[in-house]
C-alpha cells in the first residue's frame, strides 16, 4: 500500500527542491537544538531530524492544518497502524453518499461532486471514531494529502479551474509517520510571540515573501482542520479572514526586525527570494534585500549565499533571474 511522505504535497514556497542547497550551507554548523519557526511543509525539519545530530527540534507554523500535519508525521506517540488501515479501507468502500457541508460548497468546483461528498463524509465522521490524538492527526493529515492529490487547482485554493471535465478519482490514502528518538516540540503560534519563549542553537526562518496570505491559499485545509463549517464568501468560497500574517503587509520589515532582535540563539538561517520586479503587486517582496542585510547585521556576523531557483509562477512576469538567498548569521555574544 502506498503511503504519503511528508514532501508529497503541493505547497507554495516549499523548500523541498532547495534542500540540497540548504544542507550544503548549514551542515558545517554545530548545533544540538534547532527551531523551524515558519515550518510550512516541514521538509527542512525532516532533514534536520534525519541527517544531523541535533537532539531537540522545535517545529512551528500558525496554520491549523500544518500543526495537524506536524502532529501526524513528527509526534512520537503510539498509534495502531492496523486500525488505521481498516478505517482507510472503509473510507474507500463507501458509496451513494448524501450531500453535506463540504459537497454543497466545494462540489463541482475544487472537487467532483461525488469526491466532495466523500471528503465531507470522512471529515464529519472523523470525530466519532475511537482514536487517540496521534491517530486522529494521522487520519486528518491523510485526508488533506488525499485532497491535494485530486484538487482542481494549480496547487492552492485562491481559485479553481473552470470548464474542466470532473472525474471521481478521490482515494483516501494514509500518510507515513516519521519515527525518531529525538525530542520533537510542536507549536502553532505567531512566530514573533514564539521567539520570546524558545531557545535553540540554530533557528531557521522562512517567512512569507509577499502579500499572498497562506491562510487564504489553503483555506479549505484550514476549514477541514477546524471543522467549524463557517459561512463562505466569494468565488473561491473563503471564510472570514483568520491568521493573517504581518509578513505579508507593508510593515513586514519592522516585524522582521522585532523577530530577529528577540531570538535567543547562536546561529540564524533566513531564506528569501528576489521577486522584487514582479508585474503583480501581490507577488512583490515585502522586505528589500538591503533591509534584510541591515536587520541581520545588527544581530551578528552575516554571510549570504544564493541559489538559482525555478519556482511556481502562475503570472505573466518572466523570472529568468530568480534566486533564493540564504542569509546566515553567527550571533554576537
Amino acid at each position: 500500500m502506498r503511503e504519503f511522505e511528508l514532501k508529497n504535497r503541493r505547497y507554495i514556497g516549499s523548500k523541498a527542491k532547495l534542500l540540497d542547497f540548504i544542507k550544503s550551507q548549514i551542515l558545517d554548523i554545530k548545533f544540538d537544538s534547532f527551531a523551524d519557526i515558519f515550518a510550512g511543509t516541514g521538509v527542512v525539519s525532516e532533514f534536520i531530524i534525519k541527517d544531523t545530530d541535533a537532539k531537540t527540534i522545535i517545529i512551528n507554523d500558525f496554520l491549523y492544518s500544518n500543526q495537524t500535519i506536524y502532529n501526524a508525521f513528527f509526534n512520537q506517540s503510539n498509534f495502531n497502524k492496523d486500525k488505521l488501515a481498516k478505517i482507510s479501507n472503509y473510507f474507500n468502500s463507501i458509496k451513494n453518499l448524501e450531500e453535506n457541508y463540504f459537497s454543497l460548497n466545494f462540489g463541482n468546483k475544487f472537487f467532483s461532486q461525488n469526491d466532495a461528498k466523500k471528503i465531507g463524509f470522512i471529515r464529519e465522521n472523523l470525530d466519532n471514531l475511537e482514536l487517540n490524538d496521534k491517530e486522529r492527526s494521522i487520519i486528518l493529515a491523510s485526508l488533506i494529502y488525499s485532497c491535494d492529490r485530486v484538487a482542481n487547482t494549480v496547487g492552492h485554493f485562491e481559485a479553481y479551474r473552470k470548464k474542466v471535465q470532473f472525474n471521481d478519482c478521490f482515494k483516501f490514502e494514509l500518510i507515513k509517520p516519521i519515527s525518531t528518538k529525538k525530542n520533537i516540540i510542536i507549536y502553532q503560534k505567531d512566530s514573533n510571540e514564539l521567539a520570546k519563549e524558545i531557545k535553540a542553537d540554530l533557528i531557521f526562518i522562512d517567512p512569507p515573501y509577499n502579500s499572498r496570505q497562506y491562510s487564504r491559499f489553503y483555506h479549505i485545509y484550514e476549514n477541514l482542520a477546524q471543522w467549524k463549517k463557517p459561512e463562505l464568501f466569494g468565488i473561491a468560497l473563503k471564510p472570514k479572514e483568520q491568521n493573517m500574517s504581518e509578513y505579508c503587509r507593508s510593515n513586514a520589515p519592522k516585524i522582521l526586525d522585532d523577530l530577529i532582535q528577540n531570538l535567543n540563539t547562536k546561529f540564524i538561517a533566513l531564506t528569501y527570494n528576489n521577486t522584487y520586479n514582479s508585474k503583480s503587486s501581490s507577488s512583490k517582496n515585502k522586505i528589500s534585500y538591503d533591509q534584510i542585510v541591515e536587520i541581520l547585521s545588527k544581530k551578528g556576523d552575516l554571510s549570504i549565499k544564493e541559489q538559482t531557483h525555478i519556482f511556481f509562477n502562475a503570472g505573466k512576469t518572466d523570472f529568468g533571474n530568480h534566486k533564493e538567498f540564504l542569509f546566515l548569521v553567527k550571533v554576537k555574544n
